[in-house]
């Protein structure tokens, strides 16, 4: 089948208008069967995954010492809504091309305990090309590190394929130091989730946050800080 040259451009020339950082294309095709609380027959066709980033504010970013900060709280909040509204927006413009489209939202955690939603927007972030899976279990990019944050269009229009950075966190471990509850590995792999849902547990008590953040290792990870 051929790909309209022009589909890809409109999608990502709408995103960056609105407010995004980056833009990708992943094919998604056997991730589908991982996609918690989404009918299977809702996503059987939807073949690609539109990958969306918004860069944060450094200055909000570098407010955090130890802790979240009821800045990073709203921040954090805010840019939620941001990635949703153009999610939504991305959308139509599928459904205006004669595609199917679903966005998923940016932050709807589906079990908190492994801090899972519908699907992993790091993961599809990854097959577009966004960056790549760091050992603080985000996506780490190379312009921001782990400063942005996600959101994901499920699409079956016909559109251009991107793929994966060869690139890796090398030697930095600026993360692994900075984590407050040692929950961070060596290895993507060795990521502990329950340490690190216990340690939000804490912060949303303690701090009266009423929300599950923390960005300690969001902070740590910037190209500069030892990246």
């Amino acid at each position: 089948m051929t790909i309209p040259t022009n589909n890809y451009e409109k999608l990502r020339d709408r995103a960056l208008s609105l407010g995004m950082s980056l833009f990708g294309v992943a094919d998604i095709t056997d991730m589908r069967e991982e996609f918690l609380d989404l009918a299977p027959e809702t996503v059987e066709r939807l073949d690609k995954g539109i990958s969306m980033a918004v860069r944060l504010s450094d200055g909000v970013i570098e407010d955090i010492v130890d802790r979240p900060t009821r800045l990073y709280l709203h921040h954090y909040r805010q840019v939620n809504y941001l990635l949703d509204r153009v999610a939504l927006a991305v959308a139509s413009l599928v459904q205006e091309m004669g595609g199917k489209a679903l966005p998923i939202g940016a932050s709807q955690t589906i079990d908190w305990e492994t801090q899972r939603g519908h699907l992993s927007h790091r993961e599809i972030a990854r097959r577009a090309g966004l960056g790549w899976l760091g050992r603080n279990n985000l996506l780490v990019t190379p312009q921001w590190g782990s400063r942005v944050r996600l959101v994901t269009v499920l699409t079956d229009l016909p559109l251009r394929i991107d793929h994966p950075l060869e690139e890796n966190c090398g030697e930095c471990r600026s993360c692994v130091t900075a984590c407050p509850c040692g929950a961070i590995g060596d290895t993507p792999e060795d990521f502990d989730y329950q340490k690190c849902f216990e340690q939000l547990r804490v912060f949303k008590n303690k701090l009266n946050l009423g929300h599950y953040i923390c960005g300690v290792c969001v902070k740590a990870c910037f190209p500069g800080n030892g990246c």
